[in-house]
This record gives structure tokens, sequence and C-alpha cells, in this order.
């Protein structure tokens, strides 16, 4: 007899409670199963993860409702969090057992930026998954400074260079850009401060050992911390001109015909990680490897076959209890392009990786990245020397949890060993000619203060405020 799938969605539904209890009951009398067996039965088993209402929360999504922490022996509730603050306090506190982060947030918490915390990544969730927007009247200022190219669009990456007109003429005029960004080490915050300089336009400097946390001072275009499902509705309203963040709240502007995004970002810097507690994973490290198990496995099924299962996970995603927008407007970066101005449809294969070019892995030159970027816009006050950097960054990522992980999928024929890079010699430091962005200044992690000293804008060297 064929059964709908309407039928056998409801089926599912109904049946997933049961096939949970039945997983918890195996753990709880330690009942190994043969994907267990290599690391060992999960020390925890009921856990609840957090995340914020975006599309690069799909690893977690997608291991939900695939089943993959199911077959890890895992009862996982998944549970959205109001902001990025939110999200780090939560995962302090312990009130989260892990959690859909801002890479940089467990880089600040070691270094004692914010709030000092043991935070460690053992998988890194996306590279690529955010864009930058400007409001309407910017964008019709500003357009008219962007070239156009022999086929009658305007030629992409658009360059800052081509809002510092705009930026100059209303900074004399007393009427100050405002843009928004999620979070102070936001990989948001991040880029768009590197977009802006790269065309020469100052998005200022922070002052932490002086009490200045607002990162204003000697600014042209003045950012401030919004969260992201609020960004449309905050740039509409007028209280700023622009924002970077990640998808679908770029997407929104331009389906509600409030603004145009000018840049999506593309560095191959990891973006959101899966944030842990240190003392988590040492108290439960066959857990925290069953749960990389099952992103690894998300992280595949997200990018395998040329994104073919990504009009399935736009769909997932779309539920009010995860991202909650529209389907058509998270398909539109999900699924291999992305709209700029209304019918400016352009292909962006890469935007969003989960998987492919080893995205998913934790890489410390990552972590070094944006330590480099803290240093420049003076959240890191004072200067370091090369080997602090590298010393910090290790800090924050645990490759020892990813790499046992894999070995284990691999073991159980679930993953490839093709699929990885080869853990004997791979050290978690993207080559030099990996990263590089919109200014082509190409990024070393082992000398983090040359790579500063190639920036007009910004500090470096023995430069403070």
């Amino acid at each position: 007899m064929k059964v709908s799938t309407t039928k056998m969605k409801k089926i599912s539904t109904l049946l997933r409670p049961l096939a949970k209890l039945t997983c918890a009951l195996a753990a709880s009398i330690s009942f190994i199963t043969a994907a267990q067996a290599a690391t060992g039965a999960p020390e925890k088993t009921n856990l609840k993860f957090g995340f914020i209402k975006l599309t690069d929360m799909a690893d977690l999504a997608v291991a939900y409702e695939n089943g993959y922490f199911d077959d890890e022996g895992l009862t996982v509730e998944l549970e959205a969090q109001a902001n990025w603050k939110v999200v780090l306090d939560r995962v302090i506190s312990g009130e989260l057992d892990g959690s859909h982060m801002l890479l940089a947030q467990p880089v600040a918490a070691n270094i004692g930026y914010g709030t000092p915390a043991e935070l460690v990544f053992p998988f890194t969730m996306t590279n690529n998954t955010y864009a930058i927007t400007v409001s309407n009247d910017i964008w019709k200022k500003m357009k008219k400074n962007i070239p156009v190219g022999a086929d009658g669009k305007l030629v992409h990456p658009i360059s800052a260079s081509t809002l510092k007109p705009v930026v100059d003429a209303m900074k004399d005029a007393g009427k100050p850009v405002n843009m928004g960004v999620v979070f102070p080490v936001s990989t948001h915050n991040m880029g768009l401060r590197y977009w802006l300089a790269a065309g020469g336009v100052n998005p200022g400097l922070y002052a932490p050992h002086k009490g200045d946390t607002l990162g204003q001072i000697n600014a042209d275009v003045m950012l401030s911390v919004t969260p992201p499902p609020q960004m449309p509705a905050t740039m509409e309203a007028g209280t700023i001109q622009g924002y970077a963040v990640g998808e679908p709240w770029n997407q929104q502007a331009v389906f509600r015909g409030i603004g145009v995004p000018v840049m999506t970002v593309y560095n191959n810097i990891g973006d959101k990680v899966f944030g842990m507690r240190k003392d988590f994973i040492q108290k439960n490290p066959n857990t925290s490897v069953h749960v990389v198990k099952a992103l690894i496995r998300a992280a595949k099924w997200l990018d395998e076959n040329n994104n073919a299962n990504r009009t399935a996970a736009a769909k997932i995603i779309s539920a009010a209890h995860y991202v909650g927008a529209d389907y058509k407007v998270i398909a539109n970066s999900m699924t291999g392009v992305f709209e700029y101005e209304r019918k400016d449809v352009r292909p962006v294969p890469d935007f969003n990786t989960f998987f492919r070019y080893n995205a998913s892995y934790p890489h410390v030159s990552d972590a070094v990245w944006y330590l480099t970027q803290m240093r420049r816009w003076g959240q890191v006050p004072e200067a370091k020397p090369d080997g602090w950097y590298m010393e910090m960054g290790k800090k924050a990522v645990a490759p020892e949890i990813y790499q046992q992980a894999a070995a284990d999928l691999i073991a159980e024929g679930k993953m490839a060993a093709s699929d990885f890079p080869d853990f004997k010699t791979f050290t978690g430091i993207r080559k030099v000619d990996e990263t590089v962005w919109i200014d082509g200044v190409q990024f070393d992690a082992n000398k983090p203060n040359e790579y500063l000293t190639k920036f007009k804008i910004g500090l470096k060297g023995d430069e403070k405020i």
C-alpha cells in the first residue's frame, strides 16, 4: 500500500518521541551499539543546545531532523535564544550544553574580553554566511559611484570606496551614517569593519582599558549592536542605515523593499561554530565526540551533490521553531544564488559553506584571524608577540574531538577518509592564499603582526589609544 508523504511525515512525528525514548533507555543500560564502539557510550545523553534564528544554524536542525543525534544515542532539545549575549551567558552558566555561536565568542572569552570563560569549539558550523546591506536612501546615493560591466550590470564585489563620498557628505551635513552589527566580537562586526576600511572608511576604535566599549573612536561610520532578527525593522525605522548580518535578514530587506545587499562575504574564515565549555568536554569526552559526529554528518548532507539537499534544508529551517522566515527568502541564499537589487539574482555557489573545503574543521588560524582584528580595532589594546596569537588561538579550539569523530565515522562506513584532511599532517592552519578578501591582502596565521602592518586603517605594532 502506498502511503502519502503527508501521512509519512505525521507517522514520523508520532514515532520520534518513541525513538528518542528507546535511545535514552539503551544508553541508560550501557548498551553499546556498533556506532558507539570506537568512542564508547556518551556520558550524558540528554542535552540542550541553543541557536539564533539564522540560516547558519542549519547543521543543528538537520542533525536533529535527519536523526543523526538519535543515531549517537543522544536526546537533544534545540532552543532558540534571544541574542548572542544570552547564548554566551547560558553556555557559560551551563544552562546550555552547547550552542550555535560566533567563532570569536570562545576566542574573546579565553583572553578575558567581555565575560571571561574557558570555552572551546570542536566544530565549525559555517563559512561565508553573512552579507552587508544598506538602506534604499544610502543605496541611491552610492549606486552612481559603482562601475557598470559590459553586461550592463553593476560590478560586484562592490567596494566601500563607493560609499565613502556618501559618508563624507553626510558627515559634513552633521548626519552620521549608523550601521548595525550583531555583537562586538561578531564575524559581522569584523567583516563590516574590514570592508569599510578597505574602501577608506574608518569604522572606529575601541578602548576597553579606558572603559570604551562602543568602538566609535575616530569613526566615519557609527556601528552599534542590534540582534539579527531585528535588523530589517530597525533599518526600516531609520535608526540605522545599514547592517552586516547573517541570512535570511539581508534577503528579507530585499523582499520587503527596504534595502539592498552590497556585499556577500567570501573570505574563507569560519563564521559560526558549535561552542561548549571546556570543562563539559573534559567531563563528557564521549558525549562531545558523538555530538560532533552528528554535526559532521549534517554538514556533509548540506553540501553534498552540489547542494542537492539545500531545498529540503531551507524547508526544514523555515519552520517557526527554527528560523521562522518565509521559505522563498531562505532559499534565496541557501540554494546557491543571492538577490541584490530586486530581480538582480546572481550565482553565489559557496555562500553558506558547511563542509566542503574542510569548512567544518575547527581551524586555529581562524581564531588567530579574529584576534588580529580585535587588535586592529583596539579590543586588544596593546601589542602582543606573534606567539601570543597562536597560543590564545589554540585555547579556543578542540580539534582532537573533531578528529576522533571523523575517525569513528570512517570506521563505521558513514564517511570516507577522502572526506577529511590527513590528520597526521594537517595543522589546522589555512594556507596564506586561502584567506584573501576584497583588498587582496593575504593572511599568514604564523605572522599576525606582519599582517596588521598591511592595513592603513587600524592599530598595528606598538600603537595604542
